[in-house]
């Protein structure tokens, strides 16, 4: 069998990882680790004054692209470690575009059996207002999604 598990540097992120390692070494199978970089989010948003607060966040850089790709590699190298010491073969790869995008078509079109993902347990409220890739990835994802939650817990959303 073959998984995917998303990273993101969370600690729901190392929950899902060290989840996905145990299920892939039970199955024999192998473990794909994956970030995804969405460059829109690190668009400066243009060089003309900012004219509010919703203007300003719009152009909130957090970081560029460059650093967002090498703090990905990064995530991915450490994740495939980690896999590797518990005796599961794993690669990694470095997606680009919404995650919630990315990730459900990633897992389709190169055949996985099962995606997993860490989730933060927030406030519905919360949800709607910031969104949840767990949720979006439930949502759009045409392969099982295993979401590991904030108390370590897994549960099997789709």
């Amino acid at each position: 069998m073959k998984f995917v598990v998303a990273v993101d540097g969370s600690a729901e992120s190392e929950r899902a990882v060290d989840h996905a390692v145990g299920m892939a070494a039970a199955a024999g199978g192998t473990l794909t680790v994956v970030h995804s970089v969405d460059p829109d989010v690190y668009d400066t948003g243009g060089t003309e004054p900012v004219s509010g607060l919703s203007d300003a966040e719009g152009r909130l850089i957090i970081e560029s692209v460059e650093d967002a790709e090498e703090r990905g590699e990064r995530l991915l190298a450490d994740a495939a470690d980690r896999a590797a010491e518990a005796g599961v073969e794993a690669d990694a790869e470095l997606l680009y575009g919404n995650p919630v995008e990315t990730i459900p078509e990633f897992a389709a079109e190169e055949g996985y059996d099962g995606v997993f993902v860490g989730h933060r347990g927030l406030s519905d409220e919360h949800e709607r207002v910031l969104g949840s890739v767990a949720k979006g990835l439930v949502e759009r994802s045409s392969v099982p999604v295993t979401v590991v939650r904030e108390s370590g817990s897994a549960t099997g959303d789709r």
